[in-house]
C-alpha cells in the first residue's frame, strides 16, 4: 500500500468524522431508539482523548450505511495527509467561476495538457507578451527621441 495506515492518527480522524456527521444531524448509530442512540453518542464524545477506543465503538454502535462512506473519507484524508508532507504533492486549490473554468478547460484540451499546465503556459505567454510590448514601447520612445533631435 502506498500510504501507511497509522492507527492513532486514523482513529482520531474517524472520531472527528463521526462527530461531524452527528453535528450535521446524520444518524451515526445503528439504533432506532433515541435514548440508545444518545447514550452511544455520549460514549463516543467521551472517547475524544482515547482514539484507539473509537474502533471498538465503531464495531458496536456505528450505522452500517455510514461504514463505506467513512472508509472512503478516511482513505481520502490519508492520501491528503501524506501528500501534504511534500510541497510538490501537496494539494492546492483555487476558486474559479464556472465560466472561467470552462474556458481554461477548453484551452487545456486544445493544448493537450492539465489545467495546471494550461495555467502555467498562459502565464508564461502573458509574461512574454508583456516583455515584448515593453520592448516595442522602449524602441518607440528611443526612435521618437532620435527623430525629435
Amino acid at each position: 500500500m502506498k500510504y501507511q495506515q497509522l492507527e492513532n492518527l486514523e482513529c482520531g480522524w474517524k472520531w472527528q468524522y463521526l462527530i461531524k456527521k452527528w453535528k450535521e444531524g446524520i444518524s451515526i448509530t445503528r439504533y432506532i431508539d433515541s435514548s440508545e442512540e444518545q447514550a452511544a453518542v455520549n460514549a463516543l464524545r467521551g472517547l475524544e482523548h482515547e482514539p484507539t477506543l473509537v474502533l471498538d465503538w465503531i464495531e458496536e454502535n456505528m450505522s452500517l450505511e455510514l461504514d463505506n462512506k467513512m472508509k472512503q473519507a478516511i482513505r481520502a484524508k490519508r492520501k491528503r495527509h501524506f501528500n501534504a508532507e511534500q510541497l510538490h504533492t501537496k494539494k492546492k486549490s483555487i476558486d474559479l467561476d464556472y465560466r472561467v473554468w470552462e474556458k481554461l478547460s477548453y484551452r487545456a484540451n486544445e493544448l493537450g495538457c492539465t489545467l495546471s499546465d494550461a495555467i502555467e503556459y498562459l502565464l508564461t505567454e502573458a509574461s512574454r507578451s508583456e516583455k515584448a510590448s515593453q520592448t516595442v514601447n522602449d524602441l518607440k520612445q528611443d526612435l521618437n527621441k532620435l527623430l525629435s533631435n
